[in-house]
């Protein structure tokens, strides 16, 4: 077992093209959720298994160099795979009235918190991570047949640049990974 405390760089970087170049590649396959936790264990595709401790709120990255051995030019490579999201835009909603402002907001965080949906906002954009299928996500939008609001799905990776870790942490961190109930449990 190998372990990692720190990516050693990321395949993007210009210091590792060169030994990269020809090196043989071992992805670490990672969903969304296992990226976003600092420690975890893991076999990469080709069955080393890396034990991974990071610093608390840190988490790696597509292309994160997780292990480079020279000898073999083999580096173990971190390959993340986002799910897409909902981007709703409520730019339009700026040019009505205040009230129409208010309750249109409230309707759509009613909304998305009805559906248990984790949500980042960005100035005038919302980010809702896909936890279900998208005719689901598209048809509970519809319903509520908001008045200025757009919305479109972009998958995950490029959605990413536009958020700060913390909340990209909210966002792919486990949406789906906590299963809720409104079912009251009494203790007899």
């Amino acid at each position: 077992m190998i372990l990692v405390e720190k990516p050693l760089g990321n395949v993007g970087d210009a210091a590792w093209t060169d030994r990269l170049d020809e090196a043989v590649i071992d992805p670490l396959d990672l969903d969304q959720w296992q990226a976003q936790k600092n420690r975890f264990r893991r076999r990469s595709e080709s069955g080393v298994e890396v034990a991974v401790a990071l610093e608390r709120n840190t988490h790696l990255q597509n292309g994160d160099i997780l292990v480079w051995d020279e000898p073999t030019r083999t580096a173990i490579v971190a390959r993340v795979t986002l799910n897409d999201v909902m981007v709703v835009k409520i730019d339009a909603l700026l040019d009505k009235s205040v009230e129409l402002l208010a309750r249109t907001c409230f309707e759509l965080g009613h909304a998305l918190g009805n559906q248990h949906w984790p949500a980042v906002v960005k100035g005038t954009t919302v980010y809702v991570p896909l936890t279900v299928d998208r005719k689901v996500m598209a048809s509970v939008m519809k319903t509520h047949a908001f008045e200025g609001i757009t919305y479109d799905f972009m998958p995950g990776a490029e959605v990413i640049p536009y958020l700060a870790p913390h909340e990209a942490r909210r966002l792919f961190g486990g949406a789906d990974s906590t299963p809720h109930s409104h079912i009251q449990r009494y203790a007899d």
